[in-house]
């Protein structure tokens, strides 16, 4: 097995204002929280966006993992419909005195180049600063932060440069390289 040079970059924004949102894009474009804690969904959701770029870590997972991590209280899913259909997804993940993670972020192959990530990244991120108004008992949040890397997108870093992400570190190691997971084999946007 071959190995792959992989860089990862983490960003942070450490105040609402850092916020700079991307304008809607034409259409019936409508972000929807998930509210319902749903394994199928969120694992359709993760296998769609990440397929393509070797999102591979939670394909794994039992059915009850993926429960556990979508029940714990302030775990959110923001969903992007364009036209009634599903594409693509923010998941929050609360953290520690007032942190939340853009755990993962990103479109379904067929709806990148839309301006659809963009808006759903504003939003996400949005809804990252104003979590503790949905959540009795949670902190404010004093910083929202996520991760990308060099498999991802072609377009990720520039997106969150855009909104307002400041990098704060990077990493560069060495992975094993392994095949695009699908969600199918072929899978690719039209």
């Amino acid at each position: 097995m071959s190995n792959v040079t992989v860089t990862t970059w983490s960003l942070e924004q450490t105040a609402p204002t850092d916020l700079l949102p991307a304008i809607a894009p034409a259409g019936d474009v409508r972000i929807v929280r998930s509210e319902v804690p749903s394994p199928e969904f969120s694992r359709f959701l993760y296998a769609s966006v990440g397929g393509d770029i070797r999102w591979t870590d939670r394909l794994t997972w039992t059915y009850a993992q993926w429960q556990e991590a979508l029940e714990r209280p302030g775990v959110e899913t923001w969903v992007a419909y364009d036209r009634g259909t599903p594409a693509g997804y923010v998941e929050l993940d609360p953290q520690d005195d007032g942190v939340v993670e853009v755990m993962y972020f990103g479109l379904i192959p067929a709806f990148r180049g839309r301006l659809i990530g963009g808006h759903l990244l504003s939003y996400g991120a949005a809804r990252a600063w104003d979590l503790a108004e949905r959540w009795t008992g949670r902190a404010e949040t004093k910083r929202v932060w996520l991760h990308t890397c060099s498999k991802d997108g072609e377009h990720a870093m520039d997106n969150y440069l855009r909104r307002g992400f400041k990098l704060f570190d990077t990493k560069v190691e060495e992975e094993p390289e392994v095949a695009t997971p699908g969600p199918w084999p072929g899978a690719r946007a039209v």
